[in-house]
């Protein structure tokens, strides 16, 4: 089974967001490297309630090279929402 096939067959519902750990055992790479490239944007993720999680079709399009560009997206504080 090649690294790109191991990728592709990950499991989950459509609803699950993976954290750094699922992201770099998927990807075979450390800690630091999924919140480097996080933080720059080439590997798109996303803020909840202040924890950085990952949609796992997103990962699977970066690790297969479809995905250039992206951002972080920050949820909006309590103080925002409350006006």
């Amino acid at each position: 089974m090649t690294g790109e096939q191991r990728v592709l067959k990950a499991p989950g519902d459509a609803w699950e967001l993976w954290t750094w750990r699922e992201v770099a055992r998927v990807l075979h790479v450390s800690r630091s490297w999924v919140y480097m490239k996080a933080q720059s944007g080439a590997l798109p993720s996303l803020r909840v309630c202040g924890l950085l999680r990952f949609d796992p079709a997103a990962v699977r399009e970066f690790a297969l090279g479809g995905r250039k560009e992206s951002t972080v997206v920050p949820m909006p504080s309590r103080a925002a929402e409350s006006g």
